[in-house]
């Protein structure tokens, strides 16, 4: 209905329209549902890449140490109660599900939700009828830059939520980490205020824009022993300096492949993640477990507990003789960062099935993922995504010129299939034992997103087991 009323309505016209529409439609569901960011310890979390799992690093710590928390990520929802995949094909979803969402969560007993905070839904107001009380940047680099116009837009609206914390209402809590409004000034004397905190990945080179907005105290996290509270004093102006700045040390990382090692603050974290780039995310989790007051055997306790996230380095085992490997990443620098975990896993050819994270956006990085699965995969099938109202074909092809380029050549190691399940049994069929098979772009996705703003259901993790199945049975 939505886009039948878009096709009547001029463009210029529908732009200027939007912004007052989601301004109102936000404060419209925060008024219905009560503000029920006011009941929780509200902690956010932004940057271009590991958004998601810092958020379900985050989520699963705070649970293991006792409090109850809600969540919501591009993967993941969780009430508190129960998690569930992300079936809305958006990390923010407007329409009143965010605060119908926080207001589920007070309703189940939750103390904390941390919700995933894009730029996107940033710029569309969902961020400022959430009072946040911890926010997490966990870095940025050029991305959504046909949205936003410019790198410097982009960065401005992640900007927009930090300078919110600002206008954030002052929250008080109990010894078991519950809002509680207190019954008079001397009552506030046993309570803990729960201070507006930034916590910003130091090792990150803008990461001292965001550290210069107000906050009432602040964090940073590094890798980097060159990276120290005075080198990041001199890099901020000094009104953003605060009594309350931490800075936390991570060293020792050794990545394998079985996990990840990262000690903290002296403490040892063997996480039973894949790649070196979760030792920053879960680096990125202390510190909120740090802030948040719990010691270092409860971050370790709860950090080594965690297995796995949805479509992020799964792994899929059906019985074949080879390995399967679904993930989200769609990004160059996350795409690097993924081969570069690949090379902990012992395999022969790298076969990899790729798309170009969907039509209407950064079409400047097609042809770069072309070309990195050049350098890094043996062989190549490029499919679809999710091309909303762009022409696949068209997407395909530009991705393709990347790989051609780098000298793949079509129908050897190269290889276009605009139907993804095809594409799918295509890279199965090319697997021999001991290689690995890499799905990217899509992850736990539920949908694939055509014209017209249609949604066909999906889910790379149950095809590719489908196929593997059938495969075995051929193979038979």
């Amino acid at each position: 209905m939505l886009e039948k009323i878009k096709s009547f309505i001029p463009q210029n016209i529908f732009k200027a329209l939007q912004p007052p529409y989601h301004f109102l439609m936000n404060l419209a569901a925060a008024l219905y549902y009560r503000f029920p960011s006011n009941q929780l310890i509200v902690i956010g979390v932004t940057g271009t890449s590991g958004k998601t799992s810092v958020v379900y690093l985050i989520a699963r710590m705070l649970a293991a140490a006792g409090y109850k928390t809600g969540f919501t990520s591009t993967s993941v929802f969780s009430d508190g109660n129960r998690e569930w995949l992300n079936d809305k094909k958006m990390t923010m979803p407007g329409r009143f599900f965010i605060q119908k969402f926080l207001r589920k969560m007070v309703n189940n007993q939750c103390l904390y939700a941390v919700v995933e905070t894009t730029s996107q839904g940033i710029e569309q107001f969902r961020h400022l009828f959430i009072n946040y009380d911890v926010l997490v940047f966990t870095g940025l680099y050029p991305e959504h830059i046909e949205a936003h116009g410019s790198f410097e837009k982009y960065q401005a609206a992640k900007g927009k939520l930090f300078a919110h914390l600002k206008n954030c209402r002052t929250k008080y809590i109990n010894e078991e980490h519950r809002i509680t409004k207190p019954a008079s000034q001397l009552k506030k004397l046993d309570l803990a205020r729960v201070l507006k905190t930034i916590i910003a990945n130091g090792d990150d080179e803008h990461a001292d824009y965001f550290l210069n907005f107000w906050a009432e105290a602040k964090m940073a996290y590094s890798l980097n022993p060159q990276v120290s509270l005075t080198s990041l004093f001199e890099k901020i102006n000094s009104e953003a300096v605060v009594k309350d700045f931490t800075l936390i040390q991570g060293t020792k990382v050794e990545a394998s492949g079985s996990g990840t090692k990262v000690t903290v603050n002296g403490q040892l974290i063997n996480l039973k993640l894949l790649g070196e780039f979760n030792a920053v995310n879960a680096l990125a989790a202390a510190a909120v477990g740090l802030n948040q007051k719990l010691n270092l055997a409860q971050i370790k306790s709860g950090l080594e507990e965690i297995r796995g996230l949805a479509g992020k380095m799964e792994i899929i085992d059906a019985g074949q003789n080879f390995m399967v490997i679904v993930d989200y990443a769609f990004e160059p620098e996350a795409m690097i960062k993924l081969y570069q975990t690949l090379g902990f896993i012992r395999h022969n050819r790298i076969i990899h099935v790729l798309g170009s994270a969907g039509g209407g956006r950064d079409k400047a990085r097609r042809p770069i993922l072309g070309s990195l699965a050049a350098k890094y995969a043996d062989l190549i099938v490029i499919t679809n995504e999710d091309p909303y109202n762009e022409d696949p074909a068209q997407i395909i092809n530009q991705v393709a010129v990347g790989a051609e380029k780098a000298g793949r050549e079509l129908n050897k190691d190269l290889f276009k299939i605009l139907d993804r399940r095809e594409a799918i049994k295509k890279a199965l069929e090319l697997a021999k034992e001991g290689d690995l098979v890499l799905l990217t772009g899509k992850g736990a996705e539920q949908f694939i997103c055509v014209e017209k703003g249609r949604k066909i259901p999906w889910d790379d993790r149950e095809v590719v087991r489908e196929e593997i199945v059938e495969k075995m049975c051929i193979d038979k």
